[in-house]
Order: C-alpha cells, then structure tokens, then sequence
C-alpha cells in the first residue's frame, strides 16, 4: 500500500470561496492535486490552486490534513491552507478533462454545493 501525498487550498474572497467539479468523479470539492517530485506540500498547494482555478495564490493559514483511503487501498494525504488570491480570474482558465468547471460560491451556501464532509468541515474552520 502507497501513501498518496497531496495538497490543496481553500481559496476565499469578499464572503466566497472557490470550488472545482471533477467530470471524471462528478464532485464539486477545493482545488487540491498530487506532490510532483521534490515538491513541497506548500509548492504543491499552489501550484494546484493555479491550475485548476486560474487564480495565483498566496498561502494562509494552515488548514490541516485529511486522510483516506482509495479504492485502490492507497492512503492518500491531502495537506490544505487557506489562501488569498493575488492575481488572475477562474473566467479565464480553460475547462480540461481534470477540472472542466471553477465556480466562486457564498460561503454559507457551499457546504450544500460540496460532494464530502471533510470538505465542510474545512470551510467551517475559515468562515466559522
């Protein structure tokens, strides 16, 4: 069995915050994605935010790890921060097979729009 390293943020704005729809699973989550070598965990969690979001970030506070295992029998370990974005807009990040849909949504309606509760239970640590 593997152990899985990953890394993702939960990227807020003016009472929003952005969440992602993966086709391939048809769930709406944070943005978050596999360690390349030699990454950080931090290095991972921004560069994932990026591409999946079209938003360049900076890294806030440390959310926590979350673990579980894949259907595989892996163990994947997903690190999240909260962010803040620094430049760039969803609008212009093109669909891809991975992440066809980024969408801003108001905090207190995300959990509803979430596919996991490990997911709400992130955003309740940032919004309360």
């Amino acid at each position: 069995m593997d152990v899985i390293r990953a890394a993702g943020g939960v990227v807020v704005a003016d009472g929003k915050v952005v969440i992602v729809h993966r086709p391939k699973y048809d769930d709406w989550s944070f943005p978050k994605g596999k360690l390349d070598e030699g990454e950080t965990f931090e290095e991972a969690a921004l560069r994932e935010v990026e591409e999946e979001t079209g938003l360049t970030c900076a890294l806030g506070e440390f959310l926590g790890e979350v673990q579980y295992h894949l259907e595989s029998g892996d163990r994947k370990v997903v690190r999240f921060w909260k962010m803040r974005v620094i430049s760039g807009s969803i609008e212009d990040r093109e669909p891809t097979s991975e992440v066809d849909r980024t969408e801003w949504v108001e905090s207190d309606a995300a959990p509803d729009r979430l596919s996991y509760s490990i997911d709400a239970a992130l955003l309740a640590q940032v919004v309360g």
